[in-house]
C-alpha cells in the first residue's frame, strides 16, 4: 500500500489487520503516537487521517492505501519551529506525564482546522475522546484556546 505521512510517500507491504498504530511505532519508528488502551477510549494515539482525527489504534492497514496522515512529529521540523498547539501546551503548562499530550494535540489541531474560533465548551467537547489523568484538563483547554487565538493572528 502507497500512503503519505507527514507529507512523505511510504509504500509498505503489511497485512491488512495490523492498526496504524502498529505501523506508525513498529515499522517508521513515530513513537509520539502513544499506545494507552489499545481499544478507542483513550485517544493517546489519535492522529490526523485525511483531515479528521481517528484513533490510530482503530484504523487498519488495509484503510490506508491513499491516505494522507498526520502525526505529532509532522507537526514541526524542529524544537525552535513549533507549532502554535505545541507552544502554548508548554507555555500554559498543560504538560504533566505527557503520555496524552501527542493525541491531545493532534486532536486540538484537527478541531482548530475546522474551527478556528472556538468557545472553552466547544474545546472541552471537542477533546472530550482525549482522557488525561494528571491535569485536569484546565490547563489544556487554555492552552488551546491560547494557540486558536495565535493561529488566528498568524493567518492575519
Amino acid at each position: 500500500m502507497k500512503f503519505h505521512v507527514n507529507g512523505e510517500l511510504r509504500e509498505l507491504e503489511v497485512s491488512p489487520s495490523r492498526s496504524l498504530l502498529d505501523i506508525l511505532r513498529e515499522d517508521l519508528f513515530l513513537t509520539g503516537t502513544k499506545r494507552g488502551c489499545d481499544g478507542g477510549e483513550c485517544g493517546a494515539c489519535t492522529v490526523i487521517m485525511n483531515g479528521k482525527a481517528v484513533n490510530s489504534c482503530l484504523v487498519l492497514a488495509v484503510e490506508l492505501d491513499g491516505s494522507e496522515i498526520t502525526t505529532i512529529e509532522g507537526l514541526s521540523v524542529d524544537v525552535d519551529d513549533l507549532h502554535p498547539l505545541q507552544k502554548a501546551f508548554i507555555e500554559k503548562g498543560a504538560v504533566q506525564c505527557g503520555f496524552c499530550t501527542p493525541g491531545m494535540i493532534m486532536t486540538a489541531k484537527a478541531f482548530l482546522d475546522v474551527n478556528a474560533e472556538p468557545t472553552e465548551s466547544e474545546v472541552r467537547d471537542a477533546i472530550s475522546g482525549n482522557l488525561c489523568r494528571c491535569t485536569g484538563y484546565t490547563k489544556i483547554v487554555n492552552a488551546i484556546l491560547t494557540a486558536a487565538e495565535d493561529v488566528r493572528r498568524l493567518k492575519r
